[in-house]
């Protein structure tokens, strides 16, 4: 295993503060409005920044390095990271459904992350499925606005929902910082 001292040095693209990925007016998670209104549109607001997150802090890399996997013993890479989010949006729209589950997208349990290999077909794969199973549950969530409705066989309320899937992205943009760190040194928030 290398030694912290062996890793890239720490840097960041901001040049106003030094722990912030991105200047204040590069960042496209600032859209300098209001927030939003409601708590619907708050859930909402928060999930689409910690999505925005998770891709800022894969951008710039190439197969190797999203696929490296630069935290051990974790098995865990930014590649992996992306494949397993699309399962477990997938894995969402089960939750919310009365009829048959859709099959796992990679297979056997872990294959997201088993199979999140330095090829340029396999990241393209990666981020072409997060956005598709990302835009279906985004959709069949959008068919019920009361966030005190219960959905699917386990009855699961739209809030507790749209909440989980917050504290997965938000977790994993936790990952992805110590991933991202490990990989080329590049920090921030």
């Amino acid at each position: 295993m290398e030694r912290m001292s062996d890793q890239d040095e720490r840097w960041t693209r901001s040049t106003i503060y030094p722990d912030m990925w991105v200047d204040p007016d590069d960042d496209p998670r600032n859209s300098g409005e209001n927030s939003a209104e409601g708590e619907l549109a708050t859930l909402q607001d928060f999930l689409t920044d910690y999505r925005l997150t998770l891709r800022m802090k894969c951008e710039g890399l190439d197969p190797e390095q999203l696929a490296r996997r630069s935290v051990p013993p974790s098995t865990m890479s930014l590649l992996g990271l992306l494949r397993h989010l699309a399962e477990v949006e997938r894995d969402w729209q089960n939750w919310i459904t009365d009829g048959d589950p859709l099959p796992k997208l990679y297979g056997k349990r872990d294959g997201d992350f088993e199979g999140a290999v330095a090829e340029q077909a396999v990241v393209d794969g990666a981020y072409a499925d997060l956005e598709r199973e990302q835009g279906a549950t985004d959709a069949a969530l959008a068919r019920h606005p009361d966030l005190g409705e219960r959905l699917g066989k386990d009855r699961i309320a739209v809030r507790e929902l749209l909440v989980h899937r917050i504290e997965e992205y938000a977790r994993h943009c936790g990952h992805a910082d110590l991933l991202r760190e490990c990989v080329d040194g590049r920090v921030g928030q």
